[in-house]
């Protein structure tokens, strides 16, 4: 099986995770058009594979006010994108047992980054994929940490469970159009994001190599799935079961919502 989508538009593809599955959809002869802050890292990714291959645009999310010109000047440079893929994220520690040591901003603008950007991001794409005639879809990096949070990652652990409760509800809402809401939910992954937690020498070798997820990652896309958790935090068939369990009771709850049981 192939990846049905064409041009992926890749938020967060500097490093890690994003940088990962670029370079794997390229490979699958995908079109690509990467997006980041590091522009000296854009620019090597379309040199390395092509203009034909990839496309690049700066842009830092963080900046919420300029993400509706972000989004018209990506559609207007690229109008045949027919995947948005979510994927930036950082991650640091909160420790609240000592209070006057919490960082707030940082604290906040984890929040923003990895949780109220996609909102955003989402809502300013919606529109364009929405009347487009074939099949889109929308792919958003979330974490196994959204199902088992991490105690000393309070703000990491609640981005990721409010994306993946967006998402669950996105999907519904979108269930009758021809944009498909896939949630990624990746185990921890040898990339930059552990730097600032563990440091770069032991953050870099902690987790899944990053070559072995973006395969499987792939492998997992291929099949038509909306869901693909890879990994677990604790016994597979446990972890499973919660996700399992879960997503059944919230498609049981859209339906009386909805009137239909």
């Amino acid at each position: 099986m192939a990846f049905p989508y064409r041009h992926v538009l890749l938020i967060g593809a500097t490093s890690g995770i994003g940088k990962g599955m670029a370079d794997r959809f390229i490979e699958a002869g995908v079109k690509v058009t990467v997006v980041g802050r590091r522009k000296e890292r854009l620019e090597e990714f379309v040199s390395r594979h092509g203009e034909s291959k990839a496309g690049a645009m700066p842009f830092d999310i963080g900046n919420r006010d300029q993400i509706p010109q972000f989004a018209s000047d990506a559609m207007r440079a690229c109008p045949d994108i027919d995947c948005v893929f979510l994927n930036a994220g950082i991650q640091s520690r909160h420790d609240f047992s000592k209070p006057e040591k919490v960082d707030l901003a940082m604290f906040h603008s984890e929040m923003n980054i990895n949780f109220s950007s996609f909102v955003d991001l989402t809502h300013a794409f919606l529109p364009f994929l929405l009347n487009k005639e074939s099949d889109t879809s929308l792919i958003y990096t979330g974490s196994n940490i959204a199902i088992v949070p991490a105690s000393i990652l309070p703000a990491y652990s609640a981005s990721k469970t409010a994306l993946n409760v967006f998402v669950l509800c996105l999907r519904d809402q979108l269930r009758a159009t021809k944009v498909k809401v896939i949630e990624l939910s990746p185990p921890p992954v040898q990339t930059e994001i552990h730097d600032v937690t563990m440091g770069e020498e032991a953050g870099r070798k902690f987790g899944m190599p990053l070559d072995v997820f973006a395969e499987k990652a792939y492998e997992e896309l291929v099949t038509g799935k909306d869901q693909i958790v890879i990994g677990s935090i604790g016994p597979a068939e446990t972890f499973n079961e919660i996700v399992d369990k879960r997503r059944a009771s919230f498609d049981a709850l859209c339906k009386f919502m909805r009137g239909e049981s």
